[in-house]
């Protein structure tokens, strides 16, 4: 009973033969092998755009680096306040970015408001040599709270962003989730509603160590291939990765991965329901925030499962009593069914 995070699981069976038939004979090194070249086409045409597509290790590297292209002396970062960024990437958008500082605003459901952002946006003025200068607004699909961004709420921001001249980066660590919770196409979630970079999570999904910084105008990338050397993130054996993409994309199998760990979060919250328990809202992908009886999931973590407590800031939610405790749970492409259905039968009794 693993809900501690998507990290926890494997890899996709898929995945893992692609990696196994890349391992036979010699290829091109760093990136100049047919299946990398193979695969930016993929990603093309799951967006339905053209793209400039470099693979990375990490999901704080695809952040940091792709927040540092566009750095400059001074910058500024718009992002949540509870933001990966912000929460658990230990300063590397500012190490990476040379000194770019992060500016964490608030809002509800880790959904920033335009409004917020332009206030945020204005704090820094042109004329105020001390305060510094924006760089890039970023916002993740999904949130921290589990909540995905819809195309109108995307396309407002990224107007706020674009009138200050100003890149709009989208942290997609769970965008798969997102793509498969909504329904939306993986183009209205991105380029079409104003994101200009895309960090494009596999890790949590059913990939191994491999994430993507998605460029929707080749020519902004420019560069960007120097940034990702200077880093450490250029792949000798690139095709590795690209292996992992290739499979990953391939007949969809991405949001069937991601599909299945919404369709296991959504079980685990009937069951937390049904329970007595109370969900801090429906989920949109495959992370749930719930209120439990603090006996109970201390009964459940005695029994062996696995999450975590939770801050709760941030969530509209009524105030918990002396005997309640906040907590996160996420389901992965690998979650069973009898996991959940045991968890399910623990906190009912």
């Amino acid at each position: 009973m693993i809900f501690a995070s998507d990290n926890w699981a494997g890899a996709s069976e898929a995945v893992v033969r692609a990696v196994a038939a890349a391992a036979a004979g010699p290829a091109r090194p760093y990136g100049r092998d047919t299946l990398t070249e193979a695969v930016e086409a993929a990603f093309a045409s799951v967006f339905e755009h053209e793209v400039a597509v470099f693979f990375v290790a990490t999901g704080t590297a695809a952040n940091a680096l792709a927040l540092a292209h566009y750095a400059r002396p001074g910058g500024v970062v718009i992002c949540h306040e509870a933001s990966h960024l912000v929460a658990d990437e230990a300063g590397a958008p500012e190490f990476f970015g040379a000194g770019t500082r992060l500016c964490g605003v608030a809002g509800p459901g880790g959904i920033l408001a335009p409004a917020t952002v332009a206030a945020a946006l204005d704090r820094y003025r042109p004329d105020l040599l001390h305060s510094g200068q924006p760089s890039a607004v970023s916002i993740s699909q999904l949130t921290e709270a589990g909540v995905a961004w819809r195309p109108a709420e995307i396309a407002a921001v990224a107007a706020v962003a674009h009138g200050k001249g100003l890149p709009l980066h989208m942290d997609g660590a769970r965008f798969a989730n997102a793509v498969a919770g909504t329904g939306l196409s993986p183009a209205d979630l991105t380029w079409r509603s104003g994101v200009d970079v895309l960090s494009f999570g596999g890790t949590k999904n059913g990939c191994m160590a491999a994430e993507a910084v998605v460029f929707f105008d080749r020519g902004t990338a420019q560069g960007f291939e120097f940034t990702r050397k200077r880093a450490g993130q250029l792949f000798s054996k690139s095709r590795f990765v690209a292996a992992q993409f290739a499979a990953y994309l391939e007949d969809g199998h991405w949001l069937a991965l991601a599909g299945h760990a919404n369709a296991m979060a959504a079980r685990l919250g009937a069951a937390i329901r049904a329970a007595g328990g109370r969900l801090a809202a429906e989920p949109d992908g495959n992370e749930l925030f719930a209120v439990l009886p603090k006996v109970a999931a201390d009964r459940l973590k005695e029994e062996g499962a696995v999450f975590y407590d939770w801050p709760t800031a941030g969530f509209d939610i009524a105030p918990l009593g002396a005997d309640e405790v906040f907590v996160r749970l996420v389901a992965s492409f690998a979650t069973r069914e009898e996991e959940v259905d045991r968890f399910a039968a623990l906190l009912a009794a």
